[in-house]
């Protein structure tokens, strides 16, 4: 009796044993299977939005929120605005402390730094140039912004404010001047909007705007730009040639320097494009 009972004790916890194997074995698979309608080979990129001077990161918050909703990890960071090269070398920081897929989309000014920024990051996988600057080696921001004419950020536009240097010295800021933020810069939004972001602008340095480009990003990695057909701060015929230079896939929206604000369905849309393009 007593050796039945035994037999019969070490069968039961052979049997427990196997059932929990199984159950474990069970659970590493699943854990290990990709989700339906995803590859393990195919990881989402994260999308980076750089936004330009006179604005700051919330006015990219439509975009994340509709990236967000579609699963996609989002960075927007606070672009330094003081100098084209130490703003390019901040940003390629963040993309350096990423892994995976990146898709970096610019904004104004933020075009220049992603354009300087991209170049030797081998996983930033497209531009996305949002009514934004794009330049080429040796070019500043000045010089393509006055390339044709139309823009309204012209020197009776801007205000000036010193500030000190770190190293000594004193450096030059530049504000839009209330009477011209509207129109100049985001014609298609309310004017309750604008009043705020006039008073809330991030100032860049004029050291930013003068400060000449590097070699740019888009000559090896694939591009995409939204021109703004109603911009008055870079002429759409500007946009228009720094997209065609850069061999990006264009498209157009009616809208004013800020598409993200006021078209944000329209830049949202762009920027699956590339997503898509490049997966």
């Amino acid at each position: 009796m007593q050796h039945q009972l035994s037999r019969l004790v070490s069968t039961t916890r052979a049997r427990i044993a196997l059932a929990l194997s199984v159950v474990l074995a069970v659970a590493l698979l699943a854990g290990a299977a990709p989700a339906s309608g995803t590859s393990t080979t195919h990881p989402k990129p994260t999308v980076v939005l750089v936004h330009g001077g006179w604005a700051d990161s919330s006015g990219w918050n439509a975009e994340i929120e509709r990236l967000q909703k579609d699963g996609y990890p989002v960075i927007a960071p606070a672009n330094p605005l003081r100098g084209l090269g130490s703003d390019a070398a901040y940003l390629r920081s963040v993309l350096q402390s990423i892994t995976g897929p990146i898709v970096l989309v610019g904004h104004s000014y933020g075009g220049a730094v992603i354009t300087n920024a991209a170049v030797g990051v081998p996983n930033v996988k497209a531009l996305v140039y949002i009514a934004a600057f794009a330049p080429d080696q040796g070019e500043n921001l000045a010089g393509l912004v006055t390339k044709n004419p139309g823009t309204q950020i012209t020197p009776d536009a801007l205000l000036e404010r010193p500030y000190p240097l770190p190293g000594g010295g004193t450096g030059t800021d530049l504000y839009i001047k209330e009477s011209v933020f509207r129109e100049a810069f985001a014609g298609d939004l309310p004017c309750s909007t604008t009043r705020l972001m006039q008073a809330t602008q991030r100032p860049f340095s004029l050291a930013a705007f003068t400060e000449l480009s590097g070699t740019p990003a888009w000559k090896t990695i694939p591009s995409w730009y939204l021109v703004a057909t109603e911009d008055h701060a870079i002429p759409p015929v500007t946009e228009r040639f720094m997209a065609a230079r850069a061999k990006a896939h264009v498209e157009e929206v009616e809208a004013s320097h800020v598409p993200m604000m006021s078209r944000p369905k329209a830049t949202t849309d762009l920027i699956l494009k590339a997503i898509k393009a490049t997966r």
